[in-house]
């Protein structure tokens, strides 16, 4: 079940989940909650998401919270999401994802979704509510790697690390070095091999299935 010592709300809204995943278990157990940085690498639809939130909801009364999405479809897929999750609560949330818009007016909200390029222009701008971040999640950290839009995102980490002491969550489904992503960012590396649906691989042809 969800934490008890993440707000009521918050148990309220997922009081159907009877057992967190092994991925969810393990970044509990490794500080989630508390202030550690955390790279949570597990297969695709093992509860990442909810990492994320369980962070982000256990800092929303301590500064704001961000999450980062690497596509504006699934940044309005979580603003929905997330704004159902804070209604009739004290906290409210807001979705940026254009970069020519202007930056301080995100500070009277509790919890931003942003694009990359949406908070690397927040700081560029000198947006005044920088320092009152408690807690970003990235989500695709991966994308680090991405020749198009992994420098934009070192910046962001580098400028976050230095300019705040905000809590860091990174969530991906495959890192190619996740030991030195880890170091790097002086977080706990967690990682699970658990899926809701197992992985088969094999070769279909002439009608017949071979699997592994």
């Amino acid at each position: 079940m969800i934490p008890k010592n993440l707000p009521s709300f918050v148990r309220d809204h997922y009081k159907n989940i009877k057992q967190l995943t092994p991925i969810q278990q393990k970044c509990v157990n490794n500080g989630l909650l508390e202030e550690s940085n955390i790279i949570a690498c597990a297969p695709t639809a093992s509860g990442k998401t909810l990492v994320g939130t369980m962070a982000m909801m256990s800092k929303i009364d301590k500064g704001k919270v961000i999450y980062i999405a690497p596509l504006r479809a699934l940044a309005q897929e979580k603003y929905a999401a997330y704004k159902k999750l804070l209604e009739n609560t004290e906290y409210n949330c807001m979705i940026s994802t254009g970069e020519s818009e202007q930056s301080e007016y995100l500070g009277r909200y509790d919890l931003l979704i942003l694009t990359t390029e949406k908070l690397d222009s927040c700081i560029r701008q000198g947006a005044s509510w920088i320092n009152e971040i408690a807690c970003v999640v990235i989500d695709e950290i991966h994308l680090l790697h991405d020749t198009s839009r992994g420098p934009t995102l070192e910046i962001i980490l580098t400028l976050l690390m230095t300019l705040t002491k905000c809590q860091l969550i990174g969530l991906s489904a495959t890192i190619g070095n996740p030991e030195e992503l880890a170091k790097w960012l002086d977080a706990t590396l967690v990682q699970d091999s658990w899926r809701p649906v197992e992985l088969k691989k094999g070769i279909y042809t002439n009608k017949l299935e071979f699997f592994s």
